[in-house]
């Protein structure tokens, strides 16, 4: 399986650096259901995991 980029999403420093903005806001939307940043947390330990969750505001699993 390809690497994900999602650690260096151009979208995902949009939102860090504007959440309000449209592009951010399209990148919080996406997440929702994208399956690249569902593989991409998995691929994360439990601390690393917890700490997107809370940073992004994420359903806690």
């Amino acid at each position: 399986m390809a690497e994900s980029t999602c650690e260096n999403c151009k979208l995902r420093e949009k939102y860090d650096k504007k959440p309000k903005s449209f592009l951010g806001r399209f990148w919080r939307w996406h997440i929702g259901f994208c399956p690249g940043w569902k593989a991409f947390m998995q691929s994360l330990d439990e601390e690393k995991q917890q700490e997107l969750r809370v940073k992004y505001n994420l359903k806690m699993k």
